[in-house]
């Protein structure tokens, strides 16, 4: 089954912390609590996803290691139990990637595409030595904002380095319900408007997601409305069409 007749993808998103699978809220890492979702009873990530696949055949699938990223630990065992339970899955994985060569591992283990947060990045270097790479394909940019951006500033003005799928993320509207980040969204389509830019953080409804489709945007990332029902089979099929 397509995903949405315009190309638009909604991509769900699973924050995993100590081996769960935990509800993300404005950026505060800290507090997340253990998922409690429509789809599934509790909180393992097998469940989680399957849940998730059960509402809809979503083709791709974004994970954020909350471990690795505040370095803390990491999640791969859970990963990698995930990529086995559903092989037809593809993972965008945020891991808190700082440089080229563990980009490059990550890839080469199958599994899952790397998605480089802003927050973690020292700088630009890893961008310009992985666009020359072979896994440069497999690499999804996160530009990351809470009050304002967060990273080295000159990413934001080297757009050149940017790879095609682009992620902007809003951390203090994830899981608010307050709606997408519009303004910020046009400014990174007109930053790059060859891009393939993803919506992160507010999506509310159908409503929301259509109106993204219809400004340009390639999909969204999406985790509360999918666990509480606001976004439900019927929405998404009727995307579909």
């Amino acid at each position: 089954m397509s995903q949405m007749g315009t190309g638009f993808q909604v991509v769900p998103v699973i924050d995993l912390r100590d081996g769960g699978v935990v509800h993300a809220r404005r950026g505060e890492r800290g507090r997340y609590p253990p998922l409690r979702s429509s789809l599934c009873a509790g909180s393992d990530p097998v469940d989680v996803v399957g849940g998730l696949l059960g509402l809809y055949p979503f083709r791709v699938i974004y994970a954020a290691d909350l471990d690795a990223i505040l370095g803390t630990g990491d999640n791969r065992p859970i990963l990698a139990r995930l990529k086995a339970a559903f092989p037809q899955v593809g993972f965008w994985v945020d891991a808190g990637f700082r440089d080229a060569e563990v980009v490059r591992d990550f890839v080469a283990s199958g599994l899952g595409d790397a998605v480089l947060g802003s927050e973690s990045l020292a700088g630009v270097d890893p961008l310009a030595t992985l666009s020359a790479d072979p896994a440069w394909a497999r690499i999804v940019l996160s530009l990351d904002f809470r009050d304002g951006f967060i990273g080295p500033p000159e990413l934001l003005h080297r757009a050149d380095l940017w790879p095609r799928r682009v992620i902007a993320m809003t951390l203090a509207r994830v899981g608010s319900g307050e709606g997408p980040d519009w303004d910020r969204l046009s400014d990174l389509r007109r930053a790059r408007p060859t891009a393939s830019l993803f919506a992160a953080g507010g999506v509310r409804n159908g409503d929301d997601l259509r109106e993204l489709a219809s400004r340009g945007s390639a999909g969204a990332l999406v985790a509360t409305a999918l666990h509480n029902g606001r976004i439900g089979r019927a929405e998404l099929e009727g995307l579909a069409g």
